[in-house]
């Protein structure tokens, strides 16, 4: 969709701000009562890497989500000429969510997840360019479910998935920006917002953990990005923390359940370390030797700034049809 620079422009980069902030107000406010919520329902888990082990909440991605509804219902209100878009992107990812939410309850197989999540990512077919061809299309939902499952799995440490989503985000948004596809930033700073407030009670020491329904949202949305604002070449660097865990975590060990993983370990001193045996992965890479818990999220966080600056460089010197 084209946009006039001189009142398109600063019409959309305005409303993307609005959604933000009362996305991150939202979240902000209703977590607190959410990790209660939670704790009284014994929806909880460990922290594994801690050596009291803690109870935390689980499943609070619900707060993100719920921050990311109310930031993009706002957009679609107040900018009615993207509300085709945003209602469909606003559906796939409430569609993914849900299939998290089921998996935090009910331990989905790897199969069945991917198969859900693939129907999830169909409704984005609707905003897919008229010109182009089946595998295009088929495309789309596949994308959706497989960028959902490595934004799931690159996760375990106090607010790494958080993190990581928050970088991308902030990638995006500005390679968006700079390639004038502002039709994708309410998405981006929806979730950006809701991101930012729910890392302030997921950072070490976390008081609250995102669950599937708070991963999985991340890869879908920005699966649904690279699609609407056809970014797809800068998604794909944006993921490139998560795409190399998973493929050390598939050539190491295949295809796993969740059950199956083996998990880092505590040292005595408090500090992480990576067991003799087990599946490779991103953060295991870096355990070359043991280090605090907190420093490995900010190596990962690191690399993460890394891939999406080189995203957003791209942005700026590749034509632009390069990136369509």
């Amino acid at each position: 969709m084209a946009f006039n620079l001189s009142l398109g422009y600063l019409t959309i980069i305005i409303v993307s701000i609005i959604c933000g902030v009362l996305s991150f107000a939202t979240t902000y406010l209703v977590m607190p009562r959410l990790i209660r919520k939670l704790k009284d329902a014994q929806v909880v888990g460990k922290d594994i890497h801690k050596a009291s082990k803690p109870i935390v909440a689980e499943m609070g991605g619900i707060g993100i989500l719920f921050g990311f509804t109310i930031g993009m219902f706002i957009g679609i209100w107040i900018y009615p000429p993207l509300q085709y878009e945003l209602m469909v992107t606003l559906l796939v990812i409430l569609l993914v969510g849900m299939v998290g939410m089921v998996d935090d309850l009910v331990r989905l197989s790897s199969r069945e997840k991917l198969f859900l999540l693939f129907l999830a990512g169909l409704p984005l077919i609707w905003v897919a360019p008229p010109q182009v061809g089946i595998l295009y299309l088929i495309m789309i939902p596949i994308a959706v479910s497989i960028a959902s499952n490595l934004t799931n799995m690159l996760a375990g440490l106090n607010g790494i998935e958080s993190g990581l989503g928050i970088i991308a985000m902030i990638s995006l948004t500005a390679s968006c920006l700079i390639m004038s596809k502002y039709n994708v930033s309410i998405i981006t700073m929806s979730m950006l917002g809701a991101l930012i407030a729910f890392l302030i009670y997921n950072k070490h020491p976390s008081r609250v953990f995102p669950g599937d329904v708070g991963t999985l949202i991340i890869g879908a949305t920005i699966a649904s990005v690279a699609f609407i604002g056809r970014v797809r070449i800068i998604a794909l660097i944006v993921l490139l923390p998560n795409i190399i865990d998973g493929l050390l975590k598939f050539y190491s060990a295949g295809v796993m359940e969740r059950q199956e993983h083996s998990p880092t370990q505590i040292g005595e001193d408090g500090k992480l370390f990576a067991p003799p045996t087990g599946f490779n992965s991103l953060i295991r890479s870096i355990l070359r030797k043991p280090m605090k818990e907190k420093n490995v999220v900010r190596i990962v966080w690191l690399i993460g700034i890394i891939c999406g600056a080189i995203g957003i460089i791209l942005a700026y010197i590749l034509p632009r049809n390069i990136l369509i």
